[in-house]
Parts: structure tokens; C-alpha cells; sequence
């Protein structure tokens, strides 16, 4: 394969500190987490709840390791909040990421959202009418033309236990939105997760894809949720993610599209564990290599 220079590697900090279960990677410092990544060959990474809150003091800290923020996650609640709320946050959030260097801003809409509960993953995701979808996809262009008047992009980071979490929520989302305003952060793991072909809906929207999450799947776990009726944190504990090319998905596939669309961005490894079981350095290493090998960078 042949990305060029505008594709570039980060990892994020999940792997080391949990930001829903903070207990686990709680001895994990901010310090080792940035110098591992750097160590295993990453340049870019996104914000983990370890990270300074002073920008100042969080670019220093990276510059020193020649890494780069390149996202974050930003929780929409655009069903749930005032529209001005919600904007105030996201435009501070814009502001914080750009002076880092970041491009892009991750949003997931957390209203009704399950994902940080004990509820059943798979038996009571939320679901909202048309009603809400008009006002979650006008709510999202409004987000997007404030990103673009500050030189980012908003990209839509689909996620298991949300109000979009299905491919036909996806497609819903990317019909209902503005290309120009609305991106889509691509998670192969959350597709894999939710029972979806990553390859179909790639195909499908790779257009629309402005940041790209390189999370793998082990089946036997996400079995178990399914079957014995476990949230998505329970999953998680049990080791549903890892990196890829430790699970099932296949990666090369993905990354032929996107290099045929001559994607431009960031491929960020995420990949949430207990670091007690899959210490982060070592699985940082695995991943790199594996994408070495893969994607040929």
C-alpha cells in the first residue's frame, strides 16, 4: 500500500487508564502513558482524563516526546440540553484542540446513552423517534458550522450503547447531515461489536470518514455479553477489545479502501482493556507492528 505523508499514527490513552472505569490503569501514570506511545512509535495521541487540563503545561509535555493531540472526545447532548449549552462546551473543547494542533473533534450524543451503565448492551440500546433525529442531525450541522468557522471538523463517532449505534442508525445519520459539516470518526471495533461489517460500511461512506479509530474484536467475548445480557463496560472488563491484529477483524480490506480514497487523517489505535491483563506498552509494540505490516506505515 502507498499512504502518503497526510496519514499519520496515534494511539490513545484508553489502553493505559480507562476514562469510564478509571480503576483500571489506575497506577498508570500521564508521564508513562505519552512515553510508551512515543516509544513504540506513535506520533499522535488523544486526551485521556490523566492529561493536564493547563494546555499549556498537556503541549509541553508532548512536544518533549514529538506527539500531537489529534482528537477528542466530546459528548453532544443534543436531544437532552440546550442547544447554547451544549455549543458553549463544544466551542471551549474547539478552542483547547486547536491550539494542540488537533484537526478534528470526536462527538458522540449521550443522551439516553448506556454505555457507562449496567444495562444490557444489547437489549436496551436507546432509540429515538423522527422527531429526534431531525434534531439530532440539525443540532450536528449547527455544531459543524462552528468547527469549520474555527478551522476544525466535526466527525460523528458511532458507539455501542447510543442512539447511534446500528448501521442503519449510521446511514440515518450521514443522510440526515451536511458532508460538508458533519464527518464520520470510522471504529472498526464498535461496528464489530454491534454485529456489523466494518468493509460495507466503509464502502459506503469512506467519503464522509475524517478520522479513523483501529480497534480489534475477540468474538468469544462479545458472545458472552450477548448471551449472558452483560453491559458494555462488563464486556469491556472481560476483554471484548483489544489492538489490531489481536481479534478477528481484518484490517486489510479497510485499509485498501481508504487508501483508494486517498484518505487524509489520523489512524488512532484504541483499544480499551484492563492493562493488569494486556500491558499497554507491550500490545502499543503489537499494534505497531502489525500496521507496519499491513498498511505499510
Amino acid at each position: 500500500m502507498a499512504f502518503d505523508e497526510t496519514v499519520r499514527l496515534g494511539i490513545a490513552p484508553i489502553g493505559w487508564t480507562n476514562d469510564d472505569m478509571p480503576d483500571l490503569g489506575a497506577e498508570n501514570t500521564f508521564e508513562q502513558c505519552i512515553s510508551e506511545m512515543a516509544l513504540a512509535g506513535f506520533t499522535g495521541c488523544e486526551v485521556g482524563n490523566k492529561y493536564p487540563a493547563d494546555r499549556v503545561a498537556l503541549k509541553a509535555a508532548l512536544d518533549l516526546r514529538g506527539l500531537t493531540i489529534c482528537n477528542r472526545w466530546f459528548s453532544s447532548f443534543l436531544l437532552d440540553r440546550p442547544f447554547a449549552e451544549v455549543a458553549a462546551e463544544f466551542e471551549a473543547q474547539l478552542d483547547f484542540l486547536s491550539y494542540l494542533g488537533a484537526k478534528v473533534i470526536g462527538a458522540s450524543e449521550q443522551s439516553g446513552s448506556i454505555q457507562g451503565t449496567s444495562k444490557a448492551v444489547f437489549d436496551e440500546k436507546p432509540v429515538i423517534d423522527d422527531a429526534g433525529w431531525v434534531r439530532l442531525c440539525n443540532g450536528l450541522n449547527a455544531l459543524g458550522e462552528i468547527a469549520v468557522r474555527k478551522g476544525m471538523r466535526l466527525t460523528f463517532h458511532h458507539h455501542m450503547g447510543t442512539v447511534v449505534q446500528t448501521e442503519a442508525e449510521i446511514d440515518r445519520l450521514m443522510e440526515g447531515t451536511d458532508p460538508a459539516l458533519v464527518h464520520l470518526l470510522f471504529d472498526s471495533g464498535h461496528l464489530s461489536f454491534a454485529g456489523i461489517d466494518p468493509v460495507q460500511v466503509l464502502q459506503k461512506h469512506v467519503s464522509r470518514v475524517a478520522h479513523v479509530h483501529l480497534k480489534d474484536m475477540r468474538p468469544a467475548v462479545v458472545a458472552q455479553v450477548k448471551a449472558e445480557h452483560l453491559s458494555f463496560l462488563e464486556g469491556v472488563r472481560l476483554g471484548a477489545f483489544t489492538v489490531p491484529g489481536d481479534g478477528c477483524v481484518d484490517f486489510r480490506p479497510l485499509f485498501a479502501i481508504l487508501e483508494q480514497a486517498k484518505y487524509q487523517g489520523w489512524f488512532v489505535v484504541e483499544a480499551e482493556q484492563d492493562p493488569a491483563k494486556a500491558n499497554p506498552f507491550a500490545y502499543a509494540r503489537k499494534a505497531r507492528q502489525y500496521i507496519r505490516e499491513a498498511a505499510g506505515i
